[in-house]
This record gives C-alpha cells, sequence and structure tokens, in this order.
C-alpha cells in the first residue's frame, strides 16, 4: 500500500514522503497514529499544493533575510560599556546587548540567538560581528564599544 507520510517516522520516511508499507503496517500503526494517509489522488494533489505553498513561504523568507541584510551592510552600533584600564571593559557584550542596541538605534529587531560571536567582546574599539539571517543568508554588524 502506498502512504503519505505525514510526520516523520523513524525508519520509514520524512514528512511528505510516498512510501509502500505492508497493509496491516499502515491500518493499525501509520493511521490510527495520524502518521500517514492513503496515497490516493487526491492526497497526492494535496500533498503538491503544500510542498508549493512551503516552496513559496521559503522564497519570501530568504528575501526577506536579503533585504534585512542589505539595510545591515554598513551599519554601526555603538553601545556604551564601563571599561577600566588598558580598554579592558568589566564582563563582556553579549548578543543580547547588541540587539537591544541595534533596535534602539538602527530600529532593526534581530534576534539574539541570530548574532554570532566567535569569542565575547571584552575590549574597547570596533568590532565585526557576523549576524545569520537565514539558512543561506549572513550580514556583518560594526559594533562600536566607547567608554562610559
Amino acid at each position: 500500500m502506498q502512504v503519505v507520510l505525514l510526520e516523520d517516522v523513524k525508519a520509514l520516511g520524512k514528512k511528505g514522503q510516498v512510501v509502500k508499507v505492508n497493509d496491516g503496517y499502515a491500518r493499525n500503526f501509520i493511521f490510527p497514529k495520524h502518521l500517514g494517509e492513503e496515497a490516493t489522488p487526491a492526497n497526492l494533489a494535496k500533498l503538491a499544493a503544500q510542498k508549493k505553498k512551503e516552496e513559496k513561504v521559503a522564497a519570501e523568507n530568504l528575501a526577506a533575510a536579503q533585504a534585512l541584510a542589505a539595510s545591515l551592510a554598513g551599519k554601526k552600533v555603538s553601545i556604551a560599556v564601563k571599561a577600566g584600564e588598558g580598554g579592558r571593559i568589566f564582563g563582556s557584550v553579549t548578543g543580547k546587548e547588541i540587539a537591544d542596541a541595534a533596535a534602539a538605534q538602527l530600529g532593526l529587531e534581530l534576534d539574539k540567538k541570530k548574532i554570532v560571536l566567535a569569542e565575547p567582546l571584552k575590549a574597547l574599539g570596533a568590532h565585526e560581528v557576523t549576524v545569520r539571517l537565514h539558512r543561506d543568508v549572513t550580514a556583518q554588524l560594526s559594533v562600536e564599544l566607547t567608554d562610559k
């Protein structure tokens, strides 16, 4: 029997795949747990429409991420921190502080989890920070740490 999977099933397939299984396995395990449905022409058409919709949404998300990356290009965020001798700051600047500063100064909402810091920012001066906006899109943001 051909079955369209509605969820990922371990050792069988991923969501959206059409797999061939035994009739008893489908009737007793897959259908009762709503893990899949029979591969009728109507269900296959519904699957195709759903895949097309998901591709459209993914393309829109990619375009939005590319637009945000273009708007981030050449932008600078300034953060005032308390520093000691030699330009070393007390503590370190985190992704949350950078995201808050970007929201306040640039009006851009950045997720703190998407800000990638190779190492914590612990010195005054200019630093380049990578912002991962999408799986395929990254942008650079300049962060200027100044003494209070």
